[in-house]
């Protein structure tokens, strides 16, 4: 199990999964307030749709520029952000999307298997290791 080098690589991970997760709730939200809004001919309601689709555009700009640098630490992949690699054969998605279904791990379990090379990670940080006998240089 591969474990992640510092506070603020998870925090990075964690911050993008729920993002990843706001902004799936938030596409069929849009929609629906607007539809709902054209049917009714509200028009309050639909400067509220047109706020939400600000919204949903601004989650994606930051999710997507979290995304970019949350690397699976062993494949360096962003399991996050959409690369269009080949998945691992036995990669599992949910709404056939497998950001989510990390995003949904990372968020829920606080651990995830990348999407590529099939590895799993934990969301700890690795502790350093030093070998016994080798003086340690300061600077």
């Amino acid at each position: 199990m591969h474990r992640l080098k510092s506070n603020s690589t998870i925090y990075r991970f964690r911050f993008a999964a729920v993002l990843l997760c706001v902004k799936y709730l938030l596409l069929p939200t849009t929609c629906g307030v607007l539809i709902h809004a054209l049917i009714v001919g509200n028009p309050k309601l639909a400067l509220c749709g047109v706020a939400l689709i600000g919204l949903t555009v601004a989650v994606s700009i930051l999710q997507w520029l979290l995304a970019a640098r949350a690397w699976c630490p062993l494949c360096m992949t962003p399991v996050l952000a959409s690369k269009r690699c080949a998945p691992h054969r036995h990669a599992k998605t949910i709404l056939d999307s497998h950001r989510l279904r990390v995003a949904l791990d990372i968020v829920f379990c606080n651990t995830f298997r990348c999407p590529y090379c099939h590895e799993p990670t934990v969301l700890e940080v690795r502790e350093k290791k030093y070998r016994e006998g080798v003086p340690h240089s300061r600077g």
